[in-house]
């Protein structure tokens, strides 16, 4: 592991030996390479400023709890994103687990599935947690196949995908006599296993769904870093005809890696299900723009074969940090969609300039 002192150390013996050019160069790359952090940290000490609840612990447990909510999704595309593509489907995806999910955890008389028989208690929740994940999976297998097989864009294929998901989605909600109409009416079980509180504060609480947040980091952390599929992935991501000559099966890499974003996508699902408690069409809807935005904002390049699971937290962590701020400071919510898209314009366009300052 590098010592940082020493890096320091080094990087300021680097700089007392250049001339007044170089040095000014050193300056503006470091600001332009992290321009974006930097006006992030501005906005944050802004807030905590304009509104003195934004520290409070009740705002800090928030924040916590929905990094941990959207985290899935982000590692998720992240693996996409390492191999060059990206992932259209995302969010929809996360729509139909969502409402597979609650409909196989409704009780009462309104359930959408109420011709099969009902599961209750840790039976039904580890049925539903089979069920996203082996929908979440084949739909990131089809991806995968499309992707490796036909070599096709993935925004292309993504996007496929992403519309024939929302056809199911409408499908699903019509089924029994539902018409279209949101799902809830979710078993006791299944929210304590999900909402219920994990740490409970003064006056306020973190949710379950942490604790799962953080299996999954600790998860994809050792697939991306200890093992030979971790090693496949980031090969392929840098030069693919480099890693199929090498013996690195880019078929099967490719396949695997969005299969298992497909696998991340539908546990996002599982656990919106029940942290919004009432299921529509739209759930879901661009939660894969929020998603990418914190891959990219983490370090996770388009250039492809660059990025760290530490990175993706802190990116979805720096994200998430900027909504409950805007929301806190009365920003409208159509302002807020504008800022979102700068910050994905900005932040893509920071890392294309690293890449073609490195070329």
């Amino acid at each position: 592991m590098a010592n940082p002192i020493k890096n320091l150390q080094r990087t300021a013996a680097d700089y007392r030996q250049m001339d007044a050019k170089d040095r000014k160069r050193f300056w503006t790359d470091g600001i332009l390479n992290n321009a974006l952090y930097i006006i992030m940290a501005i906005f944050i000490i802004y807030t905590a400023f304009a509104n003195e609840n934004f520290l409070k612990i009740g705002s800090i447990t928030n924040i916590l709890s929905q990094v941990a909510a959207y985290l899935p999704i982000a590692l998720g595309i992240g693996g996409c994103i390492v191999l060059t593509g990206t992932d259209l489907s995302a969010g929809r995806v996360v729509g139909l687990t969502a409402a597979i999910s609650v409909a196989l955890q409704q009780v009462g008389d309104r359930r959408i599935l109420s011709f099969l028989p009902s599961y209750p208690g840790w039976a039904g929740i580890l049925i539903a947690l089979v069920a996203v994940i082996v929908v979440g999976g084949l739909i990131g297998l089809v991806n995968g196949f499309f992707v490796a097989k036909y070599k096709l864009h993935p925004f292309i294929v993504t996007l496929a995908t992403q519309l024939i998901t929302y056809g199911l989605i409408v499908i699903f909600f019509m089924t029994n006599g539902n018409n279209g109409q949101p799902l809830s009416g979710l078993s006791p079980e299944y929210n304590n296993f999900i909402t219920g509180k994990l740490i409970t504060f003064d006056k306020a609480s973190l949710p379950m769904y942490v604790l799962y947040a953080v299996i999954f980091i600790i998860i994809m952390w050792f697939i991306w870093n200890k093992t030979t599929f971790g090693k496949n992935m980031f090969a392929v991501g840098s030069n693919a005809e480099a890693a199929n000559v090498s013996g690195v099966n880019v078929f099967k890499t490719t396949m695997l890696v969005h299969t298992l974003a497909g696998v991340m996508y539908g546990l996002t699902g599982f656990i919106e299900g029940s942290r919004i408690g009432s299921i529509t069409t739209s759930t879901g809807l661009n939660y894969e723009c929020d998603a990418i935005a914190a891959c990219v904002i983490g370090g996770v390049s388009f250039v492809g074969g660059t990025g760290k699971i530490s990175g993706i937290v802190l990116g979805v962590f720096i994200l998430r940090i900027i909504f409950v701020a805007l929301t806190m400071l009365g920003i409208d919510p159509a302002m807020q969609n504008i800022i979102k898209g700068a910050i994905i314009l900005i932040a893509c366009s920071l890392d294309m300039r690293k890449y073609l300052v490195r070329k």
